[in-house]
């Protein structure tokens, strides 16, 4: 059964939504704020967290800077009655995966969390893609390396890494990365899938005698060891 951590002060939204995930399978805890979320977080392992933004003691951006930045990377639904396009930068700029407006239909918040629950299959257990050229993924600790050599990535470069890792020799398009590493459909205009894979070179490519990150012209990217 897929574990819920609901954070919500409000009681009756509260109550409408663990009814309906309770209806439909999912095993809900509610926490009406965000420090106390902070820490059940790390003591407790959930399939997804629900975040509402206007919480008693901390917003709920400050929640997702935290818990990635101790490389919490189970996925985040920020659920508030903020809706204007700043806050849902500021949502998903913050580590969230995904931002939905209140009021909303059960229907699409039960949607969303099943994609995001599916996107996130191939970080729970699956071992094949742990371990190439070098690079040792580390599901436990969060984190990665490669020879040896402790790469320091954030939360979102990790999974960005875990996605190529699991796509290795394959060529990915902007749009495919977008969409599994941010839940986004970007712009073609966007430049963030690029930023984001710049950054990743740096730390697994940079100082190393064989890259594993090519761009693949007029397609996108590709993880692969041209040397094996």
């Amino acid at each position: 059964m897929n574990k819920v951590l609901l954070v919500e002060d409000d009681p009756r939204v509260a109550s409408f939504i663990t009814r309906g995930l309770e209806e439909n399978l999912y095993e809900v805890k509610t926490i009406t704020k965000g420090f106390d979320a902070i820490k059940e977080v790390m003591e407790n392992e959930y399939s997804i967290i629900i975040l509402d933004i206007m919480l008693p003691d901390i917003t709920g951006f400050e929640v997702c800077e935290v818990l990635r930045s101790r490389k919490i990377i189970v996925p985040i639904l920020i659920l508030s009655a903020l809706d204007t396009p700043h806050e849902k930068v500021k949502g998903l700029q913050s580590g969230a995966d995904d931002y939905l407006a209140k009021p909303f239909l059960f229907e699409e918040l039960l949607a969303r969390i099943n994609a995001q629950l599916r996107r996130t299959e191939f970080s729970n257990g699956i071992l094949d893609f742990q371990s190439y050229a070098g690079v040792e993924i580390n599901m436990k600790e969060q984190s990665a390396s490669r020879d040896g050599k402790e790469l320091n990535l954030s939360s979102r470069e990790l999974k960005l890494l875990i996605f190529f890792m699991k796509n290795r020799e394959k060529a990915l398009s902007r749009i495919s990365i977008a969409q599994a590493v941010w839940n986004i459909d970007f712009e073609t205009t966007s430049n963030t899938v690029d930023v984001y894979i710049n950054y990743l070179r740096n730390k697994i490519d940079k100082n190393f005698p064989t890259p594993l990150i090519h761009t693949i012209k007029g397609t996108g990217y590709m993880l692969k060891n041209k040397e094996s």
